[in-house]
């Protein structure tokens, strides 16, 4: 049955129907909120909410099961207590269901033996039909290409499309990095909580998005596993094609013990899980937002082919700081050619830093100088890419302006890794131009944008292994 499971995981993610099994009107149900951001969310195909105290539910008829309805289902969500799920499973293999969002805790993260026992029988059951599960204990999945928000939270129907997918096993991380990469601009694809991992873990998530067009990058967090071995052998299958990130949690007892509690597997031993990360070719980080700030930047940059970095700053603060970030993640800040220092020697004047890093504050008058400084640092065959920092300061507002049209001409032949920051309203427009022109890679502070370069590097020397 593997691979119908496989098969439907595709009517799961792009569902022309949806169940919502366990649907209702009332607030306090999670039927509702699940309600709520498939109606809200922009999804197109037919929803069909199921509850036999109900005729009809915001606005949608209902029925009273599956079964009474008589078109096709692609997907159906449960939401209902526990104890009726094996019933519902059985109902969805009856009615051809493709695939099911299970909601519903109750099962291998609580006490009671029963809740793992019946975990056990439920995945037997999924095998044998064929049907992949994303859960139990989940709070859904969002597939943001196809506009589906298939969870109990309608505001992840906000977070930007892009081609980032987020595979979590926990839906508290999933939230926070959705709200994050909101404030922040970063695209999705995906975001799926996988929860206690039926029969969907990490490792059918990464050979579904291997060969999803959608995601160009693959990022996970991870508290325990159960088959490790098999989410690494995935990894080294997948990251070749499409760089995998990965955040592994559960370094302290408190962390294995609550991984436990959360998703009932224990996090194991940290340092063999990190390294075996990292032999399988996946970028491991150590933050949520770190996380999102790689997936960003692979998914919108260029890869340098080396680690020598030009660190150009409008003033001297970020660039040290930048500069400082950048060595601790093994990138190397060389001196440039005679050609380009000579150029950069006349462009500045002798007060200031004319090496790398450059201090470009006293061009911030001559909007030509800044814009030439850039481009022979970018042009050094030295330089294998630029970190690039101006913080507004009235007297440089129009130094974005000035150098927008080069950037986009250069499209990122090298990485141009950035941190330009002002007040609200003032840069806004320009930096999300140049983002969406794939002209820059854009972060709130020269720490994360030298960061998020040192993991571009890391992924190239990943790719040197092959």
């Amino acid at each position: 049955m593997m691979n119908k499971k496989f098969e439907n995981m595709k009517r799961l993610f792009n569902p022309e129907s949806v169940a919502v099994i366990g649907a209702s009107d009332k607030f306090d149900k999670l039927g509702f909120h699940v309600m709520k951001s498939l109606t809200t969310g922009g999804y197109r195909g037919k929803i069909i909410p199921v509850n036999p105290s109900a005729k009809e539910i915001m606005g949608i008829k209902a029925y009273p099961s599956i079964s009474a309805y008589s078109g096709n289902i692609d997907l159906a969500i449960i939401a209902v207590p526990a104890k009726f799920v094996s019933q519902i499973f059985d109902e969805c293999h009856e009615k051809g269901v493709g695939g099911i969002v299970l909601i519903t805790a109750g099962f291998k993260e609580i006490e009671d033996p029963e809740g793992a026992k019946n975990q056990e029988l439920l995945k037997e059951k999924a095998e044998s039909y064929g049907i992949p599960v994303i859960g139990p204990n989940t709070f859904g999945m969002i597939n943001l290409t196809y506009d589906l928000n298939a969870s109990f939270t309608p505001e992840f129907s906000r977070t930007k499309k892009g081609n980032i997918a987020l595979v979590s096993q926990s839906g508290g991380m999933s939230h926070l990095l959705s709200f994050l990469s909101q404030r922040h601009d970063v695209g999705y694809s995906k975001i799926v909580g996988i929860g206690n991992r039926l029969n969907v873990d990490f490792y059918e998530m990464l050979m579904f998005l291997k060969d999803d067009p959608d995601t160009k990058v693959i990022a996970l967090y991870i508290e325990g596993i159960d088959n490790p071995v098999l989410m690494m052998k995935a990894i080294e299958q997948v990251h070749t094609q499409k760089p995998v990130i990965a955040y592994k949690t559960g370094s302290s007892k408190s962390g294995d013990l609550a991984s436990k509690s959360h998703t009932g597997s224990m996090a194991g031993r940290y340092e063999l899980y990190i390294g075996g990360l990292k032999q399988a070719g996946a970028i491991v980080v150590n933050s949520a937002e770190e996380l999102m700030d790689t997936a960003k930047a692979l998914a919108t940059s260029s890869i340098p082919n080396g680690n020598r970095v030009a660190v150009l700053s409008g003033q001297a603060g970020p660039g040290m700081a930048a500069s400082d970030t950048a060595e601790d993640m093994g990138l190397v800040l060389p001196p440039f050619t005679d050609k380009t220092q000579e150029r950069i020697n006349e462009l500045l004047p002798p007060m200031a830093i004319r090496i790398n890093p450059v201090d470009m504050g006293p061009a911030w008058y001559d909007a030509a100088a800044t814009r030439e400084i850039i481009d022979v640092a970018m042009r050094d065959e030295n330089i294998d890419a630029v970190i690039l920092l101006i913080m507004y300061a009235s007297a440089n507002i129009k130094a974005v302006e000035g150098i927008t049209d080069m950037l986009v001409e250069w499209k990122q032949k090298k990485p141009i890794i950035t941190c330009i920051s002002a007040p609200p309203g003032i840069w806004d427009k320009e930096v999300r131009f140049l983002e969406e022109n794939f002209a820059i890679t854009n972060y709130a502070s020269p720490e994360r944008a030298a960061k998020a370069l040192g993991n571009l590097w890391k992924y190239r020397k990943i790719l040197s292994r092959r």
